[in-house]
């Protein structure tokens, strides 16, 4: 059975998936494109766990039980993937993971991902809603088929002009701009564990409450 592209299976699908947005390879690394990937790696890294090639995922895996007092992994899993692939492809392993890991429910899937609309360092989280023009997500629409999952959304602020788009968002960062995109990803990563230990409502209020405040 399927429901809005999504695989429905017969038990229980407790696990949450959170994928970071970015494009692979050591060149892309402290890039503004690539937020949502290293807040992900650094979830990782604040677990002790290594992200490593999954087979037929298009991904780099690293999963631990949900609830940090849970060993046995009764409540489910807290899956943490960045995919191999270019932006542009990162629904294949949108898909591929929903598939291996079950998922039944699309607000079970956490995207991480950089966001133009936001000014620099500023979070948000919304569940379900549209592309606006980003390719990673416009991949996973077309995979999918279907938006309802959460987004953690993490502001890079505009380009200073419309045609110098790629630019701005591939080149790697030094200095104090450097020093901001870490943050932001550190930041994003603290959403997350929010998110893990309060739910869905809690962290909205909170980080989006947060995002207000900044105005």
């Amino acid at each position: 059975m399927s429901r809005g592209g999504w695989p429905v299976p017969e038990g229980p699908c407790p696990d949450l998936l959170v994928l970071g947005l970015g494009n692979p390879g050591r060149e892309f690394e402290g890039t503004r494109h690539n937020v949502g990937a290293a807040a992900v790696r650094e979830l990782a890294r604040r677990r002790g766990l290594r992200l490593s090639p999954e087979r037929g995922t298009w991904a780099e895996v690293a999963w631990a039980p949900l609830a940090g007092d849970d060993p046995g992994g009764q409540a489910g899993r807290l899956i943490l993937a960045v995919p191999t692939t270019y932006m542009n492809d990162s629904g294949l392993a949108a898909a591929a993971l929903v598939r291996r890991y079950r998922l039944a429910d699309p607000a079970r899937l956490v995207v991480v991902h950089d966001e133009l609309d936001l000014p620099p360092g500023q979070l948000k989280l919304k569940l379900g809603g549209g592309t606006a023009g980003h390719n990673g997500l416009r991949s996973l629409q077309a995979h999918l088929h279907d938006s309802g999952y959460l987004r953690v959304r993490i502001g890079i602020g505009k380009p200073p002009h419309p045609r110098a788009g790629a630019d701005y968002v591939l080149r790697r960062l030094a200095g104090r701009d450097a020093e901001e995109l870490a943050l932001a990803s550190a930041l994003a990563a603290d959403a997350v564990e929010l998110l893990v230990r309060e739910g869905v409502a809690a962290a909205m209020t909170a980080v989006n409450g947060a995002a207000r405040a900044q105005r």
